[in-house]
């Protein structure tokens, strides 16, 4: 019977080099993910994207303080003595916190 192919080339010396990339595949695909350890699930409930600009996040923080500015200000009219104080100094935090995001806004922008 006649042979198709010819003799295969003598790869002793290759046998090495071929294992080890061979390690380092797999390494690299299998073991380096069982290595890494696992993401810890987030502490609180809400969290912000680490890739939101620092704008979108001022911006976000403006229209927040605005509606708690709202309330806080709506509340204050229903309510008297030194609760309806306390309401308003909540208030005025409010919105000094306000002012301090817009003009930062102002100067991101």
């Amino acid at each position: 019977m006649k042979k198709h192919s010819p003799n295969p080339p003598d790869n002793s010396g290759n046998d090495a080099r071929l294992q080890a990339a061979a390690n380092r595949a797999i390494d690299h695909y299998l073991r380096s993910e069982s290595l890494q350890p696992a993401p810890e699930p987030p502490a609180t409930l809400f969290s912000v994207t680490p890739r939101a600009d620092t704008q979108t996040l001022l911006v976000n923080a403006s229209e927040t303080l605005n509606s708690a500015r709202e309330m806080a200000s709506t509340l204050a009219f229903d309510l008297d003595g030194s609760q309806r104080s306390l309401l308003l100094a909540i208030h005025q935090l409010v919105e000094m916190g306000g002012l301090l995001v817009d003009r930062a806004l102002e100067q991101v922008a």
